[in-house]
């Protein structure tokens, strides 16, 4: 059966076709996909560990002119709830982090007309000199595409002040689908697919840890879907041997509710079947990329727990603050405590670590305040 042939590849970590892919994602039986996904997450991660972390997602400003579609949270520059996050806010936040435990700080903007690369150097040079063991985990290539075109300047150069200021990884924000016919139509100020996986490959010459994302369930084709996942396997095959690139990829489904994009199209939620099957083909054609994140924000706790069966070996953030997708619909919170006991009761030993996935030991005030798990 042309499956079998295809699964033999795939467990051999043979980069399957375009046309390959989409079969598996349209026509193979879901236990199947689950089976040879988890059997490829054991080949990179052995065992029965599952990963997560404690960070905070501050938002710099919602002044945003990338006109996106599917975001109810930015704003234009002339309307009267736009905002900055001021110095004293992020050292509240900061503060507030660190006491539970937290370390790392996912920083976003929206793409600031006024903003150029000064602003954000000052930013992470303040942020720094003020919490020197804090990880800034900041922008993306949007924003980045933003600021070179600004200041006239290379992606390459961009994130190198960006790193002397204090940048220590580049989020793959902004990835959406990589097929510039979806994003005119959903994001049609933002970086096209050429130049948001040139920002990603300078940031791989620079020996930058990444992540990847996509975005998916409004107007893609299953194609453009499979299309994107290839795009970031050939990227990765690029990279320079001694560099991490990307460690990660995340996929989670459109969040619709009260969106523009959702008023000018009728669109079928992303159920929990379709979530688990996209896991795992990410899993089984993402042959170089290490880590599979479900994302347990915007398909919920249950989902969650069976795509750790499917090829994730990683549930992302117990996400403090965050302010983007849950302005379209996504409304769970998890503590340290419920995270864990989110990973137990599926099966699996939590094991906390940082932004470049490397294990690290519960800080005291979380063990200090460890519930017993079930």
């Amino acid at each position: 059966m042309i499956f079998d042939q295809i699964y033999d590849r795939a467990l051999n970590l043979d980069p399957l076709s375009l046309e390959e892919g989409v079969l598996l994602y349209e026509q193979a039986p879901t236990s199947e996909l689950m089976y040879i996904a988890s059997q490829i997450r054991q080949k990179f991660h052995p065992g029965n560990t599952v990963s997560w972390m404690i960070d905070r997602n501050i938002n710099i400003t919602n002044v945003c002119i990338s006109g996106c579609k599917f975001c109810n949270f930015y704003r234009k520059i002339n309307s009267a709830e736009t905002y900055t996050t001021t110095f004293k806010e992020y050292k509240t936040k900061i503060e507030a982090m660190l006491q539970l435990g937290g370390n790392q700080l996912l920083i976003q903007g929206g793409m600031h007309p006024d903003y150029g690369l000064d602003f954000y150097c000052d930013l992470f040079s303040r942020l720094k000199n003020e919490f020197p063991d804090v990880r800034l985990h900041a922008l993306g290539p949007p924003e980045i595409v933003h600021i070179a075109r600004k200041e006239r300047m290379s992606y390459r150069e961009v994130l190198e002040k960006l790193i002397e200021s204090g940048l220590d990884s580049l989020p793959g924000a902004g990835a959406e689908i990589l097929c510039d016919r979806v994003r005119k139509k959903i994001s049609p100020g933002k970086a096209r697919t050429s130049e948001w996986l040139d920002v990603m490959a300078a940031a791989h010459q620079l020996g930058m840890v990444t992540s990847a994302t996509m975005m998916f369930g409004h107007i893609e084709t299953m194609s453009e879907r499979v299309a994107h996942l290839i795009y970031l396997r050939d990227l990765q095959s690029k990279k320079p041997l001694t560099a991490p690139g990307f460690m990660a990829f995340i996929p989670w489904p459109f969040m619709s509710e009260g969106t523009e994009l959702a008023k000018l199209n009728e669109f079928a939620p992303v159920l929990p079947i379709e979530y688990i099957r996209t896991i795992a083909v990410s899993r089984i054609v993402l042959n170089n990329i290490l880590n599979i994140q479900a994302s347990w924000l915007t398909v919920g706790l249950e989902t969650a727990q069976i795509s750790l069966h499917a090829g994730a070996n990683d549930l992302g953030s117990i996400m403090i603050e965050e302010n983007v997708v849950s302005a379209a619909g996504a409304f769970c919170k998890l503590s340290a405590n419920e995270m864990q006991r989110t990973i137990d009761q599926a099966g699996f030993r939590p094991q906390l670590r940082t932004q470049d996935y490397k294990y690290i030991d519960l800080p005291p005030v979380v063990e200090k305040n460890i519930l017993h798990l079930l």
